[in-house]
């Protein structure tokens, strides 16, 4: 099985946030970056869920070289490669388009991302990817099972939760349950 797992360097929320330019324009001076914990989440479960040779995972992040710690993370977390698109992640559809551009030959079974990233909490690239590969898309998924060629997937839903099937390929986005934070360790990078 061969996965993609899209991730996002995001301010830590224990960081001093200021602005500059009139109070128009963020500054990054002293702000720590970290990998965004739901993109952290999807890579545990692809992870897990090629352990034993079952298949490769590998990490995409669209932005500058800033970033490079955030990937490198992902690489001691235990992605087996990964790969940066040198370009600002403007908004939400611009990295959906760069995703889809990288993604559109390479034939991946299952692209994860995060539920969202905690800086803008927009929740948009996941539907956007998916519809810009034309394969399904099912957002803030809870549980992730692999049946045969198909995906079992639950969300919660206001009232209780749904559990949908489709076919791979695919792109989920997963929240918190979906799988528990992995430990970084020298030997994966």
């Amino acid at each position: 099985m061969k996965l993609l797992v899209c991730i996002s360097n995001v301010p830590d929320t224990t960081t001093k946030v200021t602005f500059t330019n009139n109070n128009t324009q963020f500054n990054t001076a002293g702000v720590q970056f970290i990998l965004n914990p739901y993109d952290e989440i999807a890579l545990s479960r692809a992870i897990e869920l090629c352990e034993g040779g079952k298949g490769t995972v590998t990490v995409l992040h669209v932005g500058e070289a800033s970033a490079e710690p955030t990937i490198r993370k992902a690489l001691a977390i235990g992605a087996d490669d990964a790969v940066r698109i040198d370009a600002y992640p403007q908004d939400a559809y611009f990295v959906a388009n760069q995703i889809a551009e990288y993604a559109k030959d390479k034939a991946f079974d299952l692209i994860l991302t995060g539920r969202e990233s905690i800086d803008y909490n927009g929740a948009l690239v996941a539907g956007m990817l998916g519809e810009l590969l034309n394969i399904p898309s099912v957002s803030i998924i809870k549980k992730l099972d692999i049946e045969g060629d198909n995906l079992v997937v639950e969300r919660e839903i206001e009232g209780g939760k749904e559990i949908i099937s489709i076919p791979l390929p695919a792109v989920l986005g997963c929240a918190e349950g979906v799988a528990d934070s992995k430990i970084p360790n020298m030997r994966g990078i």
